[in-house]
């Protein structure tokens, strides 16, 4: 709340309705701000809580992102910032509509922007409802829009003076948020501040727990009772219809017996959940079963489906045929994600307006090189946190009785069971690695949890993500009312519109698309790294 309070002290601060302050915030910004408002622009809620959740998950390949990200930033330094800033315009549109003359470059400009923006915002907003969600108690749609209140008050009064500075408070808080529980975990497991360094020695025993895991009689048990699960599914799926009447009855007749007796009240509702818990039509049961039937077939699979931390690439260069073909192929999807990715981190627009509000292009050029020295302080982290929770959960968590589990597994098992959830398979009390489901979305917000942090850093590991989402969604939220209102309003509507109703249009639109985006992240379309 008191984060939240300052974002919204500074937005209130920083009102204004003049259309250079609005726009690129009277282009006065020093480029050491502008490097940290950047980095905190791009730093979105993917960065921070989805990044070191993908290299859990994905062990080496998950490195493709951290490459191809700051690669992109490569791009913008040599080829793009300096030549914006020099052209001196309010907005990338407003540049493709100057450098190639005309409406129709423009408004493909407007549409490209607005396109990209939108789809980047609702996985934003996802992440505000996540934490908020988290952190409250209340519903995860009514978290969406109380995030929604933080965002709209940094960027609806003060538009890019506004949202700069919040950036610079938010990129502080994210950046310290992020590395106190990772440097915490390096010293509680190696006794050494300096994860980035040291983090070499526990992928070692990572590898070492994995084989031994790969290999654990229980591990293997689990993995065959999901086997016999995805074949039932299977078997269901073949003949839907029929197999759903037969469960509704068995559930009903349970439900019979348990009353007829004498059960306990908890036997009796467990029951009666179960039956309300049947899909309603055929329809629904084949998506269900089909949704199920994946997710068991993935626990069939060593180490919870995910691959050797260390491992590089899928394959292997030495073996089969088959396995050869594998492993080139996973190299040059490696090589092509991380191209895609720096094309288009140097091409976001509301990365390339950033540049806009400097005061000159030689500090449009050295803000670049700061941007790359903030993110790094943060993508140069993400790899070890990885590893290090790999450890934690490997060696302390599975192998816990059930009813000695840590409070937050129970905890996070409400906010969202697909983010975790643990099931005893094996009925053997004792938590094996496949008996756990895990989301990449919740590793970052776990960690002080995991390594045993007093509760007031959980709270600022939420504040961080929330300061990351929220401050890419302000610079998201303003390119895309800055592209209607500005480009599409202004410049090919009316262009005889008055500074204040143009910076009003462009106001009320960022209303309009807040709360657009807020309907469809409250949909839950996809994981955020996904959206991203």
């Amino acid at each position: 709340l008191a984060t939240i309070g300052l974002y919204a002290g500074i937005g209130i601060m920083s009102r204004t309705t003049d259309a250079g302050e609005y726009y690129v915030a009277g282009r006065r910004v020093p480029a050491v701000y502008n490097g940290m408002a950047t980095g905190a622009d791009w730093m979105s809620a993917a960065s921070f809580i989805g990044l070191a959740g993908t290299l859990y998950l994905t062990g080496y390949n998950g490195l493709a992102f951290i490459m191809g990200w700051t690669g992109g930033y490569c791009l913008v330094a040599l080829v793009l910032a300096p030549y914006l800033r020099k052209f001196g315009q309010f907005t990338i549109p407003d540049f493709l509509g100057e450098r190639y003359g005309g409406g129709l470059p423009r408004l493909i400009g407007v549409a490209a922007a607005i396109l990209c923006s939108f789809t980047y915002l609702v996985a934003q907003i996802y992440g505000v409802g996540l934490i908020t969600s988290y952190l409250t108690g209340i519903a995860f749609e009514l978290g969406i829009f109380l995030g929604l209140g933080g965002i709209l008050v940094c960027s609806f009064l003060g538009g890019m003076r506004a949202v700069t500075w919040t950036q610079v408070a938010q990129y502080i808080i994210l950046v310290v948020a992020y590395l106190i529980p990772v440097v915490w975990l390096s010293v509680k497991q190696t006794g050494v501040p300096v994860p980035q360094l040291v983090y070499g020695f526990q992928l070692e025993k990572v590898s070492a727990k994995e084989k031994e895991l790969a290999a654990d009689p229980k591990e293997v048990q689990v993995r065959e009772l999901f086997r016999q699960r995805s074949e039932a599914l299977s078997g269901k799926l073949a003949n839907p219809a029929e197999a759903l009447a037969a469960d509704k009855l068995a559930a009903a007749k349970r439900m019979e017996q348990l009353k007829g007796g004498n059960a306990s009240v908890a036997e009796i509702a467990s029951a009666a959940k179960t039956l309300a818990a049947m899909p309603r039509d055929e329809a629904a049961a084949v998506k269900a079963w089909t949704a199920a039937k994946a997710a068991a077939e993935v626990k069939t699979q060593p180490l919870n489906g995910m691959p050797p931390h260390g491992a590089q690439f899928s394959g292997d260069p030495e073996g089969t045929p088959k396995e050869q073909e594998l492993y080139d192929t996973s190299r040059r999807n490696f090589l092509a994600l991380v191209f895609c990715l720096m094309v288009g981190t140097a091409a976001l627009p509301h990365i390339l307006m950033r540049y806009y509000t400097v005061p000159s292009v030689r500090e449009a050029r050295q803000s670049v090189t700061w941007s790359l020295f903030f993110i790094f302080l943060l993508y140069f982290t993400a790899p070890a946190l990885a590893v290090l929770v790999k450890y934690e959960v490997f060696t302390v968590l599975v192998g816990t009785r059930f009813d000695q589990l840590p409070s937050w597994v129970g905890a996070w098992s409400r906010v969202d069971p697909g983010l975790l959830s643990v099931a005893d398979i094996n009925r053997d009390n004792i938590l094996q690695l496949n008996e756990m489901t895990i989301g990449g979305d919740i590793i970052v917000l776990l960690t002080p949890e995991l390594a045993g942090l007093p509760y007031v850093i959980s709270g600022l590991v939420a504040a961080g993500g929330l300061a990351a989402a929220l401050s890419t969604a302000d610079g998201l939220l303003l390119t895309i009312a800055n592209a209607l209102g500005h480009d599409l309003y202004y410049k090919m509507i009316d262009p005889n519109a008055s500074t204040v109703s143009r910076v009003t249009v462009s106001k009320i639109l960022l209303l309009i698309v807040a709360l657009l985006a807020a309907y469809v992240a409250a949909q839950k379309p996809a994981d955020i790294l996904f959206l991203v």
